[in-house]
Formats: structure tokens, C-alpha cells, sequence
């Protein structure tokens, strides 16, 4: 039995509070060519999130630029078609790690765009989660239970 040609992506792992979001850029080689992902046929500069178009995922103009952020100051927005599969947490953590994750892999492409990205702090891994909760405060992580009055 032949093997399926596979094709060629660079992937990496953007992070932030619960969600993850695994990256992956696929190259085109040429204009005319097509990239097929799920069955979804894709052309250079597409992005699909979860198998669905990025703009039907994150619908607002402001959310739009933040993901295309990293791609744009490399001048690279139609250079790649780019596969996104994003889990946990909400929407604006998705978005980051999904911001992280495109960065990082845009320095597995090509090293020089390293210092452009680190400079607008996309390189950077925000550390912060939610705290855990714990036992014996009345339900949240720091709040202490009301002491009686007599």
C-alpha cells in the first residue's frame, strides 16, 4: 500500500490560563495551489480554527487583528495556510494562546523573525492562571469564612 504524501508544516504550542492551541502553518508553494485540512480546501492566507474560518470564530474586527498581529509584522499574512485546533478555557485566553502559538511557529520558519516578534512581546508565555480554591474558605480561593459577632 503507497503512502500518503504528506505535507509540509511547521507546528507549535501557544499557551495561556487553561486553554492550548496547537499551530500548525502549512506552506504553499505557489499561488494556484490548494491545501486540503478535514476536507476543507484551503488557499495561501486561509486560517481555520477548530474547522472553522477564523472570522466566523472570532467574529470582531478587534479579535481579527490580534490573531493577524504576528503574521503582519512579518509581512507573511498570505504566505501560509495556517490549521488551528484550540481547547480550554475562554475566549480571550484561546485568543492569546493562539497568538503564541503562531508566533512560535513562525520562528521554527524562519529564525530572523525572532527578534521582531520578541520585541512586541508575542514570544512571551503569560504565566498567570486561576487560583485554586481552597478547602475550609466558603467557596473561593481567598475568601475567609465570617467570623461570629458574640
Amino acid at each position: 500500500m503507497p503512502k500518503k504524501k504528506s505535507l509540509e508544516y511547521f507546528e507549535a504550542v501557544g499557551r495561556r490560563m487553561s486553554s492550548v492551541a496547537r499551530v500548525r502553518l502549512y506552506l504553499v508553494v505557489t499561488k494556484a495551489s490548494r491545501v486540503t485540512i478535514n476536507n476543507l480546501v484551503l488557499k495561501h492566507g486561509d486560517i481555520v480554527i477548530n474547522d472553522r474560518v477564523a472570522s466566523e470564530y472570532f467574529p470582531s474586527l478587534h479579535e481579527q487583528k490580534q490573531y493577524l498581529q504576528p503574521l503582519e509584522l512579518n509581512k507573511s499574512t498570505d504566505r501560509f495556510v495556517i490549521s488551528i485546533h484550540v481547547q480550554g478555557g475562554g475566549k480571550k485566553g484561546q485568543l492569546e494562546a493562539i497568538m503564541l502559538g503562531i508566533s512560535r511557529a513562525l520562528c521554527l520558519v524562519d529564525e530572523a523573525t525572532r527578534p521582531i516578534l520578541k520585541e512586541n512581546g508575542l514570544l512571551t508565555r503569560d504565566p498567570r492562571v486561576r487560583e485554586r480554591r481552597k478547602v475550609g474558605t466558603g467557596g473561593k480561593a481567598r475568601r475567609k469564612k465570617q467570623s461570629p459577632k458574640r
